[in-house]
Parts: structure tokens; C-alpha cells; sequence
């Protein structure tokens, strides 16, 4: 018998996993071939999907890609079944791509490599160790492990995870006249909406049972029996791998009223966002999840002291809880050998935007931004000189080429007026107007916006209209002083982040790329904008 392995994770499916499954299948019927045909989840190297990977024995794969269906033929023809090196979309053994073999992959180690869905195929490849780690060990002790690790919050705010932990630990889950009374609870926020991201749906597809096993651990450290996924509604296929994997795990006696017998209890739901990014904000989302609309909260109480149902609350990434288990398995300190100054372990950079080679990079914190773009990403799809970065999501600086030299470190970045945020980058080549890419993060943050607080409800929608006013040179200098102050508003008056760090990606583009601002266009139509 061949095994052969097709990834099932959307954007897999997108460039025609399916499609190439069922050719493989229909050819296998046709020709009397043996196939065991494997959905595993996808190695993060999207520039080559769909990659297709052929079990060579010892352990070893051999891969193909970019494959479509038309190919299939061929591909048999060519020797693929055997490994063979026979055909132009040959890659060789799948662990020596370049683009992999330089990883240093501890969250996304299974990823593309088991059935994403087998719970024998998660325990063979090391899962769940983190776990049985863990029931060894007090509620402190698991709390300490976190805090040795130097793991932060890799939702985008870098807090340190451990001491959140440690303040729901120590909160009091008794609230007079609540019917939660004596509840703790974790939430995992993943409503990943953040431009050019996908790290934690790669996780969620790829190896969904790393994310319960990192919430369980996340329960049994602040003594939480409750668990809810906020999962964005464009993630349908997660929603379905997710709700398959809780099944399979509650089968297996990993979630339940008595985890693996030990007296435990541990209780995991997925909840669907309704689309809107600011319930990205842990106070929005924490709304939403109770089923009000998602608006910001005031600061304090936290979460960790009134989280969801007003009880201690941990609200953590899904990158976070993803990294715990290799920390409780493999010991704080071995997570915390990885990166440099504070910025501890290892992040998914994600490239996006015009690269040649777009996908999932994990590495330890300090390579540069540089490195990543073009030892990684191979420059820009276009073939045309890259200009702009944008790093952090929608609300992070646009980064001109003197400032690639920057090592991915949280405190790095934020020393140059950038932000690491989520690992998402985005880039542009020299054909971009910087204006425009000013406007645009004017207008997300106005229809993004919550409405709540008057600087980023109102001071967004007039910082589209001052923008449009100096691409049309009325009163240039007048309206480039009003944008300054624009921002300052937005910075210093917003409540949330939406609108405090919206003068990021503007303050960049006037600061960097003067010229897109000097030059005088005729009005934009309601369908250009």
C-alpha cells in the first residue's frame, strides 16, 4: 500500500487539494493502485500547494508541488508513487525544502505531518505529554513552568502570559447573587482578523488537538472547568476540525467531568464571532461571547478579575495556549533558550502580500525582518523592488527598507515605532500608493470601529475626509496639520487599541513616504474607494 498525503486545510483547498484528491483517487481505481490516501493538514508552504507528499518508508516523505489535477497523470506516470525524481514538480524529501528544514518548529512541529483528526496519530508524534505533565504537577507549579518560559501573549498586546495566569490563580471566583458564583474560565481568542495572517488557523487545522490540550493545561493552572473557543465565522473549516477534535477528545477522556481519571474536570465549546474585528479586543469579545453586542469595556476591572459572566477570566491567543504543551513537556527553560532579550521561544511569522514565496515561517525571536523577506519570502511576487512593509496587522507601521535591518523582537520594533503584534506581514512593491494605504487604515478603523468612544468613531471618519481633501490639494499643509492632530486624538483619547494605534500605519506612511502625499489625483469614485 502507497500513502500518500493531500493537506485539507483551506488554503490548500482553495488552490485544489480536493480536486487533487479525488484525481488520485479516480486514478487509483482506474489503474488498480493501492493508495491510502491521508488528509493531513498543510506544512505552512502555501507558495506550493498543493503540496503532495508520498510515504518513502523510515520515516521519510517525498514531495511534490505546486501539484493541480491535471498533473496527477503524469505524476504517476513520472514515478510518484515510487518516490520517484521523475517529473518537474519534484521537490525531494519534504524535511530539506530549504524553506523548512531552516524552521525551528515547536508549535507547529505535527503541523502537515499528522491526520489532523487522529488522536492515535497526535499521541505517536508526542501529544498530550504536555498534559500528563501537567496533572503531575500543583495549579502553582504549572503557573510557574509559564512564567520560567518567558512566553507572552502572541494575540498582538506580548503580555506576559504568566502573570495572567498567575492573576486568575489567585482571583476570587465568588461573586454574591451570580449563578457563575465559584467559575473561572478560559476563553482563547481566535478571531484571527489581522491582514495576512492565518498562523492560528494553520493551527487549528493542522493540529487542532494541540490547542485543547494547551486550553485543559490553561484550566488546570487557574483551577477554570470552563472552556470556550471564539472562533471568526470565516473559518469553516476549523469550526468543523475543532468540533471534531472536542468530540474525539471528550471519546478519549481528555475532556469531560474526569480527565484521564484524575478527578480533573474540563468542559471545551466553540463559539462563532459575527464578523467583526474589534471583537478581536478581549473586552469585545468577551460581550460578544456572552451574546451582547461586541463593545469595548472600561479598564478595570480586568478580565482576570470579571472576565466572561463577570467571573476571573483568562482570555488568551490561540498561538499562546498552542505553545504550552511543549512548554510543560519539554520544561520552561527549554522554551525560554530560544529568542533574545525579553521576547522568549518562538514565533509563526506569517508572509502575505506581493512575496514569491508566501507562508508559514516559525522562528525563534531575532532573525531580522530582512532575512525573513528574502532568505524566506524570496522578495516580491511581482518581480519589482519591495517598498513598503507592513508588520502587526492592519494597525501596524509601514516599514521603508532602512528599517529591515530591525531584529523580530517585541521591544526592537516599538523602538522604531513598529509593532510585531500577531507575526503578520504584508508586503508591497514599489507600484503602492502610500496615501491610499494611509486612507485605507483611516477607513477600517471607521467601519471596524465598536462606535463606543468618540475619538475613534468620529476622529476616523473625519480622517478619511482630511486625507481625501489633500489627495485633491485643497489646502495640502492646513489638512496635513489637521491629520497630525487627527492622530493625537485617535492615540491619546481612544479606549481601545483600535483607535489609539490607527495613527500607526498613517504616521508611517506621512512620516516615510512624504511624496505619495504631495502628489494632486481628481476625486476618487464611490467604487475606487
Amino acid at each position: 500500500m502507497i500513502r500518500l498525503f493531500v493537506p485539507r486545510d483551506t488554503t490548500a483547498v482553495s488552490l485544489g487539494a480536493d480536486e487533487v484528491a479525488r484525481a488520485f483517487s479516480k486514478a487509483a481505481d482506474e489503474q488498480g493502485i493501492d493508495i491510502h490516501l491521508v488528509r493531513n493538514g498543510s506544512r505552512g508552504l502555501f507558495w506550493l500547494e498543493t503540496l503532495i507528499e508520498v510515504d518513502a518508508g523510515d520515516g521519510q516523505r517525498i514531495a511534490y508541488g505546486p501539484v493541480m489535477p491535471e498533473d496527477v497523470p503524469s505524476l504517476i506516470e513520472g514515478g510518484l508513487l515510487e518516490g520517484g525524481a521523475g517529473h518537474a514538480l519534484y521537490l525531494g524529501p519534504t524535511e530539506d525544502i530549504p524553506y523548512l528544514k531552516n524552521q525551528q518548529r515547536l508549535t507547529f512541529a505535527r503541523a502537515g505531518i499528522t491526520d489532523p483528526l487522529s488522536i492515535d496519530d497526535y499521541r505517536a508524534h508526542g501529544g498530550f505529554a504536555g498534559l500528563t505533565a501537567a496533572l503531575a504537577k500543583t495549579a502553582q507549579q504549572i503557573v510557574d513552568e509559564v512564567k520560567t518560559s518567558g512566553l507572552r501573549g502572541r494575540g498582538g498586546a506580548a503580555f506576559p502570559a504568566g502573570i495572567k495566569w498567575q492573576t486568575v490563580l489567585d482571583a476570587s471566583a465568588h461573586v454574591p447573587n451570580s449563578r457563575y458564583s465559584g467559575q473561572k474560565v478560559i476563553v482563547c481568542n481566535a478571531d484571527e482578523g489581522d491582514s495576512g495572517t492565518f498562523a492560528d488557523r494553520l493551527v487549528m487545522e493542522a493540529d487542532p488537538y494541540l490547542l485543547i490540550e494547551g486550553m485543559i493545561i490553561a484550566g488546570l493552572a487557574v483551577g477554570a472547568e470552563t472552556g470556550y473557543i471564539y472562533l471568526r465565522s470565516e473559518y469553516p473549516l476549523a469550526h468543523l476540525m475543532l468540533d471534531d477534535a472536542i468530540a474525539h477528545a471528550k471519546a478519549e477522556g481528555y475532556l469531560g467531568n474526569n480527565i484521564l481519571n484524575s478527578g480533573k474536570a474540563f468542559h471545551l465549546e466553540v463559539r462563532l464571532g459575527a464578523g467583526a474585528y474589534i471583537c478581536g479586543e478581549e473586552t469585545s469579545l468577551l460581550d460578544s461571547l456572552e451574546g451582547k453586542r461586541g463593545q469595548v469595556r472600561v479598564k478595570p476591572p480586568l478580565p482576570a478579575h470579571k472576565g466572561a459572566f463577570g467571573q476571573p477570566t483568562v482570555v488568551n491567543n490561540v498561538l499562546t495556549l498552542a505553545a504550552v504543551p511543549y512548554i510543560m513537556a519539554e520544561g520552561g527553560q527549554a522554551y525560554a533558550d530560544y529568542g533574545m532579550g525579553r521576547s522568549r521561544g518562538t514565533l509563526a511569522f506569517q508572509l502575505a502580500g506581493n512575496i514569491e514565496r508566501g507562508g508559514l515561517v516559525e522562528l525563534a525571536f531575532g532573525i531580522t525582518l530582512r532575512e525573513l523577506l528574502f532568505d524566506y519570502g524570496g522578495g516580491t511576487a511581482s518581480g519589482r523592488p519591495m517598498r513598503a512593509v507592513q508588520v502587526g496587522g492592519p494597525l501596524g507601521a509601514y516599514m521603508p527598507e532602512n528599517q529591515w535591518d530591525t531584529p523580530l523582537d517585541y521591544e526592537a520594533f516599538t523602538e522604531v515605532g513598529a509593532v510585531v503584534g500577531h507575526g503578520g506581514i504584508v508586503v508591497f512593491d514599489d507600484t503602492v500608493d502610500m496615501l491610499e494605504q494611509a486612507r485605507f487604515a483611516m477607513e477600517f478603523c471607521a467601519v471596524e470601529s465598536c462606535g463606543k468612544c468618540t475619538p475613534c468613531r468620529v476622529g476616523s471618519t473625519r480622517g478619511v475626509e482630511v486625507i481625501d481633501r489633500i489627495r485633491l490639494n485643497e489646502n495640502r499643509d492646513a489638512n496635513l496639520i489637521l491629520l497630525h492632530d487627527l492622530c493625537d486624538t485617535l492615540e491619546d483619547g481612544s479606549l481601545c487599541a483600535m483607535g489609539g494605534m490607527t495613527p500607526n500605519p498613517v504616521r508611517s506612511a506621512l512620516h516615510y513616504f512624504p511624496d505619495d502625499f504631495a502628489r494632486t489625483t481628481a476625486s476618487p469614485t464611490t467604487e475606487e474607494r
